[in-house]
């Protein structure tokens, strides 16, 4: 038997949202979940996993629309239903240019509402099971921000696809407000893609390779990652390259090993392979973004920056934007 179909309704005015669930469940025997506030919906939508998503566009807080824009940043290939009362060309445009799948006026007719959300569950639940076998990936920086500036279009692009993504970050770093201010950076920037934090308190500078290996060891063990990302020995930051020892020595049975490109990586980093971000770069702007909020932005996390780095790069790749990568075991689940 198949499971039930997983909905979640947006809708602040009540009746509406009670009659969009009662007839989902009671006509398609849909599992639905429904929310007045829009900006409660994102801690929901990696743990339940809906197949599709209804929402209102005039909401107080937060639009549609820009509901829509965020939930592009988590599940990117989510389907997304629009139903609103104004029936205007304008608020059709604006649905489709924010990457709704389907508009709708109301009243909505309970079998078109059941039609068009079995539709698009079922697209999508054929596009998961069509796709190659899901990639569990592990990316490891040294600092709070590294594995972001270096892999974070690539991971997007890999939740995306529907692999799950875990960060490991070894260090709390040299951020004012310590630990505290390194993992609510940190927690911020993954729930941009839902990924999964892990963060160690060690300073930066103190960062030691057995230490290192340890808790990489322990990540895997934990994770069992398919592909893991991490720092390259092509880099000036002692801690950058004690962490790439230290994966070396803990990933010896994991079957893909990739280094990024750390914000101070040398000259002789020398990548082999270049993936394509074009339709990633706006979500790994928005997790830099999460990081060094208050007071003087490294230069590394600024979007000119990261855009300019991306546009290099795309120059031994395809399309506009690309992350490069050093090679140092692949199989073929390395996207």
């Amino acid at each position: 038997m198949a499971e039930p179909y997983r909905v979640i309704v947006v809708e602040d005015d009540n009746d509406v949202a009670e009659y969009t669930k009662t007839i989902l469940e009671n006509k398609l025997g849909c599992t639905v979940l429904t929310f007045a506030d829009p900006a409660k919906v994102l801690g929901s939508v990696v743990d339940f996993a809906p197949d599709v998503i209804i929402t209102d566009i005039e909401m107080p807080g937060m639009s549609g629309l820009e509901l829509i824009e965020q939930l592009r940043g988590v599940q990117p290939g989510i389907p997304v239903i629009v139903m609103t009362a104004h029936a205007s060309i304008d608020y059709a445009v604006s649905a489709l240019r924010n990457q709704a799948n389907e508009f709708l006026t109301k009243p909505v007719a309970s079998a078109d509402l059941v039609s068009h959300v079995q539709r698009l569950a079922d697209e999508a639940r054929a596009r998961k099971a069509n796709a190659p076998g899901r990639a569990v990936v592990l990316a490891i920086g040294a600092h709070p921000d590294d594995v972001e500036v270096g892999v974070g279009g690539t991971l997007a692009a890999h939740r995306e696809a529907g692999d799950p993504v875990a960060i490991l970050t070894l260090s709390r770093g040299a951020r004012e407000g310590g630990i505290k201010t390194a993992w609510e950076e940190g927690t911020a920037s993954a729930q941009v893609i839902g990924a999964r934090l892990l963060m160690e308190e060690v300073p930066e500078h103190e960062l030691r390779q057995e230490f290192a290996a340890e808790a990489i060891s322990k990540a895997i063990a934990q994770l069992n990652p398919s592909i893991i990302y991490t720092h390259s020995t092509n880099d000036l930051h002692q801690d950058h390259r004690t962490v790439f020892d230290a994966t070396l020595v803990a990933a010896s049975t994991v079957n893909s090993v990739v280094c990024y490109q750390g914000s101070t990586a040398t000259v002789d980093f020398r990548p082999n392979r270049f993936v394509n971000i074009d339709a990633f770069l706006d979500t790994k702007l928005a997790m830099l973004a999460c990081f060094a909020r208050h007071g003087t932005r490294p230069r590394f996390l600024e979007p000119e920056f990261a855009r300019a780095t991306a546009l290099y790069w795309s120059r031994f790749g395809q399309g506009t934007f690309c992350e490069p990568f050093e090679i140092i075991r692949e199989s073929s689940e390395v996207k």
